[in-house]
């Protein structure tokens, strides 16, 4: 994986932390006594998801060792976190209940990403 390549996903993995951060802070404080408790769960949700694949990216794309890195993990966490994440912060905000069926499709672009890491790292150890 080349620097040019990283370059823009360390940027993306710094926002999305720090967005989530934020994120988590509003919905602790200016969300948590508007919010019905279903849509602040499904709010915190979003923001757990958001961090956990933020530090994943993170640690993918400063450990690893192989001779290309698994471009479709990185593409498919940050595409999973945009639609799983957004969704539900965005549903939780509007009550618009159709945005809920964005989220299984950024659920299923995470679990893609996780099945691509487990193949990428196979691929590594044949080599």
């Amino acid at each position: 994986m080349t620097a040019d390549f990283r370059r823009p996903l360390w940027i993306a993995c710094a926002l999305s932390g720090a967005l989530a951060v934020i994120l988590g802070a509003f919905g602790a404080h200016a969300l948590s006594a508007r919010l019905p408790a279903p849509l602040l769960a499904a709010y915190h949700t979003g923001v757990t998801y958001q961090m956990w694949h933020t530090v994943a990216l993170m640690a993918l794309l400063a450990g690893w060792r192989g001779a290309r890195a698994p471009r479709l993990v990185l593409w498919c966490w940050c595409a999973g976190v945009v639609l799983f994440s957004g969704s539900l912060y965005l549903l939780a905000l509007s009550g618009i209940r159709a945005l809920g069926m964005i989220t299984p499709v950024g659920g299923t672009l995470l679990i893609l990403g996780w099945l691509a890491l487990a193949y990428a790292w196979l691929r590594e150890e044949r080599r």
